[in-house]
This record gives structure tokens, sequence and C-alpha cells, in this order.
């Protein structure tokens, strides 16, 4: 599949250079101090546990970040269904190399996998309504580029990647501000002076916030924290005047009703914030 746009070489390189940095500093002291300079050796990602599998190609690129000279040959790649004995991808070079860079790799790869598999199956239970499952900013610092990435991977949509490329006013900017009304005036100057087209969504708690952000002329209404009955309400009120999003305390029990009333999106947290990663473990080839 193909990258999603802010996953840039340039922000890889970033990420891997940081991640490598934490890991070894002045030296895999493990490695170097008992495995032969020139050793050259093969091993293999083994899946043990059923997942659809994410980080392969992350996996790829830090191996060539670390060691050019690393051969990678892959079986199984990133969105597609692995099971438990399955054998991901083989690298092949020098021992160190692998060595030095396993642990980053399995690191990447279990959560991106246990993200991507919890995406999946959520968003397997949406097929047949006009509901998009997002993802959010519950991410974990400095790694959100792979989280956000394993959701886009498992079949999910990504919702604004930082504080940069939409506007949210969600509660405390609207208590801050005091209105729904002025704080989405000021929003809409905002956007018009700096002559970048940012969209603008405005969370809301009760039927009257909705009534106000669809007069304010929000282009998307969070639905936050709303039983179902109340959002089918909501999105009646909202009549396609702008995207509705469903948003707070999801769960994967309730997916089904809440899109059975109609909302356009529906966001969840648990995608980065609750998945449990997926066991996979690299081994020698003897």
């Amino acid at each position: 599949m193909n990258r999603p746009s802010y996953v840039t070489d340039k922000a890889l390189k970033e990420f891997i250079k940081s991640a490598l940095e934490e890991d070894i500093q002045d030296g895999d002291h493990s490695t170097l101090s008992t495995i032969p300079k020139d050793l050259q050796q093969k091993a293999k990602l083994l899946v043990k546990e059923n997942c659809i599998l994410a980080g392969v190609e992350l996996a790829e690129i830090i191996f060539k970040t670390f060691d050019k000279n690393l051969k990678v040959e892959v079986f199984i790649k990133d969105g597609e269904t692995a099971k438990v004995g399955d054998i991901a991808f083989y690298v092949e070079g020098s021992a160190r190399s692998i060595l030095s860079t396993e642990r980053l790799v399995l690191n990447c790869m279990q959560r991106m996998s246990g993200i991507a598999t919890m995406t999946h199956d959520w968003d397997s239970r949406l097929v047949g309504t006009k509901t998009k499952l997002l993802d959010t900013r519950k991410t974990t610092p400095n790694f959100r580029i792979c989280e956000k990435w394993a959701v886009a991977i498992g079949g999910g949509t990504n919702h604004r990647y930082g504080l940069y490329d939409m506007i949210m006013l969600k509660d405390n900017h609207i208590d801050y501000n005091g209105s729904i009304t002025n704080a989405v005036k000021m929003a809409k100057d905002y956007v018009k002076k700096l002559k970048k087209p940012l969209r603008i969504e405005v969370e809301t708690r009760n039927l009257a916030e909705v009534e106000e952000a669809i007069k304010s002329g929000a282009d998307r209404i969070m639905l936050d924290n709303m039983d179902v009955p109340t959002m089918k309400k909501a999105v009646a009120l909202i009549k396609g005047k702008a995207e509705s999003e469903a948003s707070g305390g999801i769960t994967r029990e309730m997916l089904k009703d809440v899109a059975s009333t109609g909302v356009d999106f529906i966001s969840a947290g648990a995608l980065t914030h609750s998945a449990e990663n997926i066991d996979l473990s690299l081994k020698a080839v003897k």
C-alpha cells in the first residue's frame, strides 16, 4: 500500500536516527564484544500470533538505514494476514547489524501490528455503512508516525495528524472563549488571514450546542459522549450541513449502533492507546 502523506523520508529518517541513538549511544557492547566484525548471518521474522501485519516496510528502512548492505526478502507485506508460525521476512548480512537493529524493528512491528489488527477488526464492523473509522491524537509521544501509519495499514482513516493541519475547537477552547459562535467566527477570520485551507471542527456536548455549531458554519461537528438516541437527533439536525463525527468512550461493541445513527465518522482513541502488541520475534537462521 502507498504510504500516508505524513510518512515522508525526512520524518522516517529523523525517527529512526532518534530511536537508534536512544538504544545504542556509544555502542551495542553486547554485540561488539562477542560477534566478529565480518560474520555474515541470516535471521527470520517469526509470527507468534495471528494478526494483520504492519511495520514491514518500516523494518526494511530501519535495516537499510543502519546498514545499506543488509538484504531483506519479504513474504508477508503490510496489511496482509499473518498466522502463527509464518515467516514474514528474512534479513541477511552483517550479524552485528542484525543484532543492533533487532529490538527497534520488533518494538515498531509489534506495536504497529497490534494497532493494525485492532483497527481491522473494528473497521470490519462498519462494513455496509457509510461511516468511516478514525484515529485520534491519543498517541505515544515521538511514535505517532508509526501508530497512525498502522491505523492506515489496518484499514482505518487518519484524523488530523497534529495541531497544525486542522482546527478543532474542543470543550476547553469553547469554555475559554465564551461561545461556539464567537470561537468559530474567530477561527474563520484566522484562516482567512492565514490563507491556509484549514477545516474547522467543533466539539459539542448537547443538542443546543449542535444547533449553535450548525449556525456558526462549522465544517464538521463532533458529537462528544452522546448516547445513541441523542446522536440520531443530532444527525437529523445537521442534515448534511456539516460532517458529523461520533467520539468519546467508543467501544467495539458500540460501533454498529453508533454507525446506525448515520454519522459520517467515528473516532476512537482506543485504536492507538489500547491495542495490545502482537508477539513477533527475530530468530537466527542456523
